[in-house]
C-alpha cells in the first residue's frame, strides 16, 4: 500500500473524527495543527499507533441539537487526513501535520473512545479523491489570480506571489480555499464541490463576494 497513490480498499471502515469550526482539510491539502485538549491528545497517540490517519470535520452550528449526540452535530461531509508530521513540545502539546487523502460523508457514530468521537465514514462518493483531477478550464487560473490579488490587500495579507505563481493548478485551488479566512458554511461549500473546477468556479464567487464587501463598506455613507 503506498499513501501517495491510495485506492478505497486502503481506507479504514472506522475513524477519529477531530470536530473544528473554520478548518478545512481537502484531499492533498496540508493542515497544521496544535494539539492540546487532552481527548485529541488522546486521539493523536492512538492514530499514531494505527495506521496514522483521522478525519477533519465542522460542527454544523444551525443544526438543531439531536438527543443521544455527544457534543455538536456534525456535518455530514468531511476529509479523511494522514499524520505526516508529529512533533510534541515541552508543556505537552502536539504539533502536527495532516495531510488529506479523500473526502467522505458521515454513515453514523459511534460511541466516543477516549473522549473522541469516532464514525463510520462512506468514501465511495469522492473516489474521484484519489485520482489526479483534470485541468481547470482555459482562464481560470488567471481569473482566480485576478481576484486574489485585491482580496489579499483587503485582508493584509501579504503574499510570496513567486510561489503562489509557480505553484500547479490543484495546489493553488486547494491552497487557497484551505487558507482563505471564510466563514465555516462557505469552508463547507468548498469542501462539498464535486471537482476542483467545481471548487475553483466557488473560490472566485467567494473571493469576488468578499471584494464586493469590502468596496461596500469602505464607502461613505
Amino acid at each position: 500500500m503506498s499513501w501517495r497513490h491510495p485506492v478505497l480498499q486502503d481506507l479504514p471502515a472506522d475513524c477519529a473524527v477531530f470536530p473544528l469550526p473554520g478548518a478545512l482539510l481537502l484531499p492533498t491539502g496540508r493542515l497544521p495543527l496544535n494539539i492540546f485538549e487532552p481527548r485529541y491528545l488522546a486521539l493523536v497517540e492512538d492514530a499514531l499507533s494505527d495506521g496514522r490517519m483521522f478525519g477533519m470535520i465542522q460542527p454544523n452550528e444551525h443544526a438543531e441539537p439531536a438527543t443521544g449526540v455527544e457534543g455538536p452535530i456534525l456535518y455530514s461531509v468531511g476529509c479523511l487526513g494522514r499524520l505526516s508530521q508529529f512533533a510534541e513540545t515541552d508543556d505537552g502539546r502536539y504539533l502536527i501535520t495532516l495531510t488529506g487523502v479523500c473526502r467522505f460523508r458521515v454513515r453514523r457514530e459511534f460511541s466516543t473512545r477516549r473522549g473522541y468521537r469516532r464514525i463510520n465514514p462512506d468514501f465511495t462518493p469522492f473516489h474521484a479523491d484519489l485520482a489526479a483531477p483534470p485541468p481547470l478550464p482555459d482562464g481560470t487560473r488567471e481569473q482566480l489570480l485576478g481576484a486574489l490579488r485585491p482580496y489579499f490587500v483587503a485582508q493584509q495579507i501579504d503574499a510570496n506571489w513567486d510561489a503562489i505563481n509557480r505553484m500547479p493548478d490543484t495546489t493553488l485551488v486547494t491552497t487557497l480555499a484551505m487558507l482563505c479566512p471564510f466563514g465555516p458554511a462557505e469552508k463547507q461549500a468548498l469542501l462539498e464541490a464535486d471537482t476542483l473546477s467545481d471548487r475553483a468556479a466557488d473560490l472566485l464567487a467567494l473571493l469576488r463576494m468578499a471584494l464586493h464587501d469590502a468596496d461596500t463598506h469602505s464607502r461613505p455613507s
